[in-house]
């Protein structure tokens, strides 16, 4: 369907050209690492800008989907209003690498995970204003523990801030930068560079990114950045 401007609306793509979802695996009676289903949380949260989604990111949402019953996932950088600079990731409030909008962003996610195999009710997408703690309840439940991965300052930071306020945490893994594999500012590169970029991204975000344009959209932050704009 078009718009007003001609762009597509967004939507659910046709069946035809939407990825094969495998087939919804029922709830096993342990979690990760043996983990028994009584023992986990009833909500587990993760968060993440997802600028884009990509296939690590897939994984880490996984994981730790693996360790509880009821996934929260937050969007950070959800809009320009609960966006801070901060000094252990100073590019992270740049338009250029937050291309995407929430909306885009949380059906992106949601169409991945289900492509994964996890029923739609297993899970829930909020936006979480990570720089701004004392809304964080707004957005997603007190009583849940809270994933995250560390690689540096960034991530030491969010776990202290997490721990500050009082909340449950758990660390999925802590590795070093060189070990961090796939990133959004490296998806975002091969965009701008033209290089192969596709296969580092499920198929539904492919599909999506097409879609809505948003290479194109990209190579317009890019423009106004090297403009000064």
């Amino acid at each position: 369907m078009e718009t007003t401007d001609g762009s597509e609306r967004p939507g659910r793509l046709p069946d035809s050209s939407r990825p094969a979802i495998r087939e919804k695996q029922s709830s096993s009676p342990a979690g990760a690492r043996g983990r028994p289903r009584d023992r986990m949380p009833h909500f587990g949260v993760i968060h993440g800008r997802f600028q884009v989604l990509h296939n690590d990111h897939l994984r880490y949402l996984l994981a730790g989907k693996e360790r509880c019953e009821h996934l929260v996932v937050g969007i950070t950088n959800p809009d320009p209003t609960l966006i801070r600079e901060e000094s252990s990731d100073p590019r992270r409030h740049l338009p250029l690498t937050n291309p995407l909008t929430y909306f885009e962003r949380q059906w992106i996610v949601r169409e991945a995970l289900e492509e994964a195999g996890v029923p739609p009710s297993d899970f829930t997408i909020v936006p979480f204003p990570i720089n701004l703690p004392k809304l964080y309840f707004y957005y997603v439940p007190r009583e849940a523990t809270y994933f995250l991965t560390i690689y540096d300052d960034w991530g030491r930071r969010k776990l202290e801030r997490f721990k500050e306020i009082g909340l449950q945490t758990e660390v999925l893994w802590e590795r070093s930068p060189q070990e961090k594999g796939l990133t959004g500012e490296e998806i975002r590169e091969r965009i701008l560079t033209q290089e192969p970029w596709e296969r580092l991204v499920p198929p539904s975000t492919h599909q999506y990114l097409r879609l809505w344009r948003i290479p194109a959209r990209i190579r317009s932050l890019q423009a106004q950045a090297g403009d000064g704009g």
